[in-house]
Parts: C-alpha cells; structure tokens; sequence
C-alpha cells in the first residue's frame, strides 16, 4: 500500500490551488526544488505521475486520487484543531473549495456562506462552473461540494435537492419601445437581440422555443458576469432571462419590464457534498439548506436542464 506523508499531501494540494511549482513554494516558504522533490517522493510512492507540468498545473487520473485525500485530511485536520481549540497546532483556517453557478452566487449563496463564516475558522475558494464542469470538478478531487443541476450524485458524493431558481424575462422600457413599438409581441422574440451569459448559456432559447416554437435567430450580446449581464439588460442592449430575485426590484422601480409573466423559465438546484464525516462540512451544508429553503421556490416535478453556468 503507498505512504504519503502528510507534507507531501499538502505540497500537491498547494500546487493544485495555486497553480504553479513557484506559487506553492512562496506559499509554503521553500524552496521549489523541494516543492519539486516532494512530489517525486509522492510520485514514487503513488508508483505514477500525478501532475501534468502544464500552466497551470493539472493532475492526471491518478493525481485526481491522491488529491482527494489530500483535502479529505486537510479538512479532517481543520476539524481536529477547531475542537481541540487550536491547541497544539499551528493549521490556520480551513479552505473549503465549492463550486457553484454565477446566478446562485451573485443572489443566494453568498449569505450561506457569511452564516459559516461567522462562527468557523474557514475561508472559501469558489470555482464558477457549468453543469458538466461541476460533476469534473467533484470527482477530480478540485471541489469538496457543489451547487449544481445534477440529481445524480458523482462517486463518493451525496446529493440534497435545494429548490428552484426561477427565472423572468426581461428588457427595459427603451427596448420595449425601440425594438417591439412600444407593445411586447412574443412573436418576433426570436429576431430581436438578446444578452446571454456565454455560450454555454441556454435560458433565453428555451424560452424562445417555448412562446414562439422556434429557435432564436437573434444577435446576442454576451456578458458573462451576473451583475453586468443585469447592467447590460437594464441598460437596454437586449432581453433576457434574469433570476427573479434580481429582477423584481428593477421590475418595481420601472427599469424593467417582464416580457412574458406567466411564462417563466425554472431551473432545479442541488447540493452535492463529498460524504466526509466533517463538522464544518456539514456546518456549510446546513447554512445552504437553511438558505435554499428561505430564497428559492419550492420543487415541483423533475429538474430542468441547467442554463447558465452551472444553474
């Protein structure tokens, strides 16, 4: 059986967080020809090459193992040193990996996290991601959980349902005006510009195919960051699909109006987590549920495919 030592688990895992031979050996105040032999010893022990020397860094298949273990014993660490009450250690706090959708980060999920943040020794390190990526970044060892649209649980994960991010279409006032003569047609939605998030992005088509039946031929405007995408349709470059938490108030305030209110499109949320019996884990995954429950919609039915970045 392979012996890793517990230094040369740490060395990967910085490796893999910062990106570069030379970041880690700055974070962890050597040298990097002993970050270097450090991972040949691990690479010995593991009888394989884990890291590709690629910028940045990337693990292999069997590095994908050993960096599950690696963040597996540095949380158990973390865990050990909070309730021991920091006694006998120097572990500062603990860094959680998540990964998680642009829409549910720049509206929800941020305020789970504030909630742990506040009683725990931890810091997180968020991965934006699409559906796929998500599943990848589970089983490669990257993230330890995940906001994702996945119902079916990646190896060694365990899934929670968390509800459902509606989203409304919309477009300012000056658009309605410019681009539809004054009165919102459904019909020609499919010509008139659109912003999407990136080219991963499928709300705004589904809800073209949806009122029209057809796909959208429409020029589009991509804008992938949340807050700018909202920027950019208040500011009138197109229409499109807002979360309903972000577009009520500029609904209220008469900078946007909804194209279609009775046809908004739903996107069902899970929580993926590795099954790691861990305190501050199971903290984070607790505000999350909590969080969930107070700010989407309830589940109705089966989930709908993700659209914009790993909704």
């Amino acid at each position: 059986m392979a012996r890793f030592t517990l230094d040369q688990l740490d060395t990967l895992r910085t490796i893999v967080d910062e990106g570069t031979f030379e970041a880690a050996a700055q974070r962890l105040h050597m040298t990097q020809s002993a970050v270097s032999q450090r991972i040949k010893l691990l690479e010995t022990a593991a009888g394989a090459v884990l890291l590709r020397r690629t910028s940045p860094v990337a693990t292999t298949p069997a590095g994908d193992v050993v960096l599950r273990l690696a963040r597996q014993i540095d949380l158990l660490s973390a865990d050990v040193a909070s309730e021991l009450g920091g006694a006998g250690t120097d572990h500062g706090p603990s860094t959680l990996p998540i990964a998680v959708n642009a829409d549910s980060s720049a509206t929800w999920f941020l305020d789970a996290l504030a909630d742990v943040a506040a009683s725990h020794p931890v810091v997180f390190d968020l991965r934006r991601a699409d559906q796929e990526h998500t599943s990848a970044l589970l089983r490669s060892g990257d993230v330890l959980a995940a906001v994702t649209a996945t119902r079916a649980p990646v190896q060694g994960c365990v899934v929670e349902p968390l509800g459902v991010m509606r989203y409304r279409a919309v477009a300012s006032p000056a658009f309605v005006e410019r681009r539809f003569d004054g009165r919102v047609d459904l019909d020609i939605v499919d010509r008139v510009p659109m912003v999407v998030f990136d080219r991963t992005d499928t709300l705004q088509h589904e809800f073209v195919r949806r009122v029209t039946g057809r796909d959208a031929r429409a020029p589009r405007h991509h804008v992938p960051a949340s807050a700018d995408f909202a920027r950019a349709t208040v500011l009138g470059l197109g229409w499109s699909m807002l979360p309903e938490e972000q577009a009520r108030p500029e609904i209220e305030a008469g900078r946007l109006v909804e194209l279609a209110p009775d046809s908004p499109v739903d996107v069902t949320l899970f929580w993926q987590r590795w099954t790691l019996g861990s305190p501050l884990l199971d903290a984070v995954t607790e505000a999350v549920l909590r969080t969930a429950g107070r700010r989407l919609h309830p589940m109705s039915g089966g989930p709908r495919p993700a659209g914009r970045s790993g909704a």
